[in-house]
């Protein structure tokens, strides 16, 4: 399911973490950690509101857009993060800017399969309202 994606993706960002032995965690790292964390916080208010869809339907859509929203947010973290370790590493750092940027790539898929996660959820409403 959508929801065991997300978990497998949270381990692979876990092992690059520790794979890169990533020690610091930069403004954009810890920006997406936050998004990571409300995502996850929607998602678990979103949940046990399925055992009723019915008279829930508007507030799970409004939880899942908010996850879209923060989606959404996170690749502009992403994309700023990125950018940055660019700058910091271009003179002769190749090597810790592919371990940084993998870092980042595997916390911003975490935010996209919550998003996956949401627009399954949504798709359950809508077949069942």
């Amino acid at each position: 399911s959508r929801m065991d994606d997300t978990l497998d993706q949270m381990k692979k960002a876990a092992k690059a973490i520790v794979q890169f032995e990533t020690t610091q965690f930069d403004p954009e790292l810890q920006r997406m950690g936050d998004a990571i964390l409300r995502c996850a916080k929607l998602l678990r208010e979103a949940v046990p509101l399925l055992s009723a869809i019915s008279p829930n339907a508007a507030k799970i859509n409004e939880l899942c857009e908010k996850i879209r929203q923060t989606e959404g947010e996170a690749d502009d973290i992403h994309d700023a993060g990125v950018a940055e370790l660019f700058r910091r590493y271009r003179p002769n750092g190749a090597l810790e800017f592919i371990a940084a940027r993998e870092v980042f790539d595997q916390l911003e898929k975490i935010v996209d399969r919550f998003d996956d996660a949401a627009n399954e959820i949504e798709g359950i409403v809508v077949e069942h309202v």
